[in-house]
């Protein structure tokens, strides 16, 4: 069956989406932390629909409150009122840390990062826009203008003019080797270079506190603070792409950008706040959210099924306290993973429940590498070792993502209703598979 069904995916849909797994699954249903196959194997979700099934599987609140809406109405649009929609407003208003917020919902991740740029480019009247290196912002023809990963932007076409800046990842910077201050310092002077060259009318910078695609990478806690200082003596905007980081995913704080010692302008979120449903948005200032001088509508966004079910999925997290669990469990992953010691191991990074493996071929140097003449710097980007180590989870009953610029990093994001016995055994799992995978 999943023979027959795969090769109806190939036949039908675009050959450039990518399916994990040598022979791929096709998973029927789910509930907490597990999912099962149509063929009835069960595995251990720790990647949870790409950072999407941010509670838990079949969560029976946010099932119920479907179910409940649907049973009432399903669509309406913005053009009329509706009670679901801005009840979901008022709690993520209330939650965001923004100064007189606003909130304007849409359907998708990319489709909020397009609504950012859209406002502060309005704003500002610039199409300049400032970008981290090794970044992703969602796959529209406006996003992809904004993304500095490579194995993501397949057109050189833009509707912006973006610059990149170094400071998104550590592991293969070259600054790599210089304390936090050092690092922040670097990177801070490479942003005033690169706003000199830019002429210095730049709209907005985004990025993510925590880059997903790019590999679960960061720099330093506060780099993006002092970067905000910079951007605001020139009255640039300053954009959270929070669509993987929200919600208390990282632990010590509800939002990527706490980390950091700054208030963005614009906070952008998807993925987990639908639980799995299709929904994202948007906070800003009132004034900046207000700012637009044409008329909009959206059909689809903030849905009163769809934000039915954010709100008893956003209520449930809070209810909960979802992030002091995060805080618990993620310390026991990356212990863990830490302690591994294997060759093919070149860090293991992230914060919370949202952790980075990145597999390097062993006793290699990375030539690009600023270190490589010293015989030091990153090791080798090892893709196929991070394909046979996705393989060998799935074995084991594991589900875990892959990401990064080569395709060589383990990306770890369970539910954040992660017990302690399901931390333990996907840790199991994990040293498990790598150790399988070291030559």
């Amino acid at each position: 069956m999943s023979d027959d069904l795969l090769k109806r995916t190939r036949a039908v849909l675009p050959s450039w989406l990518a399916i994990y797994y040598d022979e791929p699954i096709e998973i029927e249903r789910g509930e907490g932390r597990h999912v099962w196959t149509a063929d009835g194997t069960r595995y251990l979700d720790f990647f949870g629909g790409i950072l999407t099934t941010m509670t838990a599987h079949a969560l029976p609140e946010v099932t119920k409150a479907v179910a409940e809406q649907a049973g009432k109405i399903i669509h309406s649009s913005t053009l009329y009122l509706n009670r679901p929609m801005v009840e979901l407003a008022e709690l993520i208003a209330g939650v965001s840390e923004i100064p007189d917020p606003k909130v304007f919902l849409t359907t998708s991740g990319t489709e909020a990062n397009d609504a950012a740029l859209l406002l502060a480019s309005s704003l500002r009247r610039s199409n300049q826009v400032l970008a981290l290196r090794n970044s992703y912002h969602g796959r529209s023809f406006s996003t992809i203008a904004i993304t500095g990963n490579r194995s993501w932007s397949p057109t050189s076409l833009s509707p912006f003019q973006t610059y990149y800046v170094h400071g998104g990842q550590r592991y293969r910077s070259p600054f790599a080797g210089l304390s936090d201050g050092e690092f922040i310092a670097a990177c801070v002077a490479d942003l005033r270079e690169v706003l000199d060259q830019s002429g210095g009318d730049v709209a907005a910078f985004i990025a993510e506190p925590i880059q997903g695609v790019g590999g679960f990478t960061h720099g330093p806690d506060g780099l993006l603070g002092a970067f905000a200082e910079v951007l605001r003596e020139r009255g640039i905007l300053m954009i959270a792409d929070e669509v993987q980081t929200g919600w208390g995913r990282t632990g010590e704080h509800f939002w990527g950008w706490q980390h950091h010692g700054f208030v963005p302008d614009i906070v952008t979120f998807a993925k987990g706040v639908g639980n799995g449903l299709s929904m994202g948005g948007v906070i800003a200032r009132a004034e900046i959210m207000d700012s637009l001088g044409a008329n909009s509508i959206s059909t689809f966004g903030g849905s009163p099924l769809t934000a039915a079910g954010a709100l008893a999925n956003l209520r449930y997290l809070l209810e909960h306290d979802l992030q002091a669990n995060a805080a618990r469990q993620g310390p026991v992953l990356f212990e863990g993973l830490r302690k591994v010691g294997s060759p093919i191991v070149g860090d293991v990074r992230g914060k919370g429940l949202m952790i980075g493996v990145e597999l390097v071929r062993p006793g290699s140097t990375d030539a690009r590498s600023a270190d490589a003449a010293r015989g030091g710097g990153p090791g080798e980007p090892a893709p196929e070792i991070a394909a046979a180590v996705l393989e060998a989870t799935k074995r084991r009953g594991l589900l875990v993502g892959k990401g990064g610029l080569h395709g060589n990093v383990l990306r770890i994001a369970p539910p954040l209703t992660l017990t302690a016995d399901e931390a333990a055994e996907g840790l199991a799992a994990l040293v498990a598979a790598l150790e399988e995978c070291t030559p």
